[in-house]
C-alpha cells in the first residue's frame, strides 16, 4: 500500500471549496491529511468503532447552529493523519429530523474523502437502506459489517465478498469491540481514497421515464447552483417529492451554499465546538 501523502490545504483559498465548507460545518482539518465520515443506524456499534480508532484523541460539541451533538477525533494510518467525524446515528438521509439533515448535508456538501457506513451483521437487510442512500450521494463509500462476533454466536454467516460485489463497494467484516478487521477496514478506506479500489456503487436506475426526468433536471439544477455537488441526487429527491430540497432550490439556499464554499474569509459560528490539536 502506498504511503504517498495527500495534503489538505492549511489556509483558506478560492480553489478549496470542500475545505472551506468543512470549516463552516465546524470541522477543523488543517492538522489532518484526510477527512472520514462515520455513518450508521443507531445501535450498530458506530460509537464503539469511533472510540477504537480515536482513543483519547477526540472531542465533542454541537454542530454550528444545531443542538445535534458532534464527535470528532483523529488517528494515524500508514503515516497519514485522519480526521474522523462521527455523524448522528440515523436510519435515513431523507431529512425528516435534525440528525438526518446533519448527516446528509455533511456527506453531500462537506465532501469527506470517504464515508464509512457501519452496519450490524445480524440485521444487514435493515441497515442497507442507509447504505444505498449514501451510495446515491458519493462513490467513496466503504461498508463496515460490524458485530461479526454476535453473528457467529447466532449461527449467522455473512458473505462479505458477495455483499461487496453486489453493492459495488468494499464491505469489510469487523468486530469493533475487539479490534477484529479494523486494520483491513482502514486499508480498504485508504485504497478507495487513493483510487486503487474502483467503486461502482449499486444505484437504482428506475424506469426509462424516470431516468429521462433525472437527466432533464440535472442540467437545470447545475444552472441554478453552479458547482453544486451531486446534482443527480438532488434531482432524484425532487422527483420523490422532497419538500426540503424543493424549498432549498426555490429559495436560493443552494446558491448560498455554493457561494460560501468559495468565500476566502469565513466567519465561524460561536457555537462551534472547542477545537483541540490532535
Amino acid at each position: 500500500m502506498s504511503n504517498t501523502k495527500v495534503v489538505l490545504p492549511t489556509e483558506h483559498c478560492e480553489t478549496c471549496p470542500a475545505f472551506t465548507q468543512l470549516e463552516q460545518m465546524g470541522i477543523k482539518v488543517g492538522d489532518f491529511d484526510r477527512v472520514i465520515a462515520l455513518a450508521g443506524n443507531p445501535n450498530t456499534g458506530k460509537s464503539t468503532l469511533f472510540n477504537a480508532l480515536t482513543g483519547l484523541k477526540q472531542h465533542t460539541g454541537n454542530w454550528p447552529g444545531k443542538t445535534v451533538t458532534r464527535a470528532e477525533g483523529g488517528f494515524e494510518f500508514n503515516k497519514l493523519r485522519y480526521k474522523l467525524v462521527d455523524l448522528p446515528g440515523t436510519y435515513s438521509l431523507l431529512s425528516a429530523s435534525q440528525d438526518e439533515e446533519v448527516a446528509r448535508d455533511f456527506i453531500l456538501f462537506g465532501q469527506p474523502n470517504c464515508t464509512i457506513v457501519v452496519t450490524d451483521a445480524t440485521a444487514l437487510e435493515r441497515n442497507l437502506n442507509l447504505v444505498m442512500q449514501v451510495m446515491e450521494i458519493t462513490e467513496h463509500v466503504v461498508v463496515a459489517v460490524n458485530l461479526m462476533d454476535e453473528a457467529r454466536r447466532k449461527g449467522l454467516e455473512v458473505d462479505a465478498r458477495s455483499l461487496s460485489r453486489d453493492l459495488g463497494i468494499p464491505a469489510i467484516p469487523i468486530t469493533a469491540r475487539t479490534g477484529e478487521g479494523i486494520h483491513t477496514l482502514l486499508g480498504a478506506v485508504a485504497e478507495v481514497i487513493e483510487g486503487k479500489t474502483e467503486t461502482k456503487p449499486l444505484r437504482v436506475e428506475g424506469t426509462p421515464e424516470f431516468q429521462n426526468a433525472v437527466n432533464e433536471l440535472v442540467p437545470m439544477i447545475k444552472q441554478l447552483a453552479p458547482g453544486i455537488p451531486n446534482a443527480r441526487w438532488l434531482a432524484i429527491r425532487l422527483l420523490d417529492g422532497d419538500a426540503r430540497v424543493q424549498k432549498a432550490i426555490t429559495d436560493g439556499e443552494l446558491n448560498e451554499i455554493v457561494s460560501r464554499q468559495y468565500q476566502q474569509d469565513v466567519q465561524f459560528s460561536k457555537k462551534m465546538s472547542v477545537e483541540g490539536r490532535q
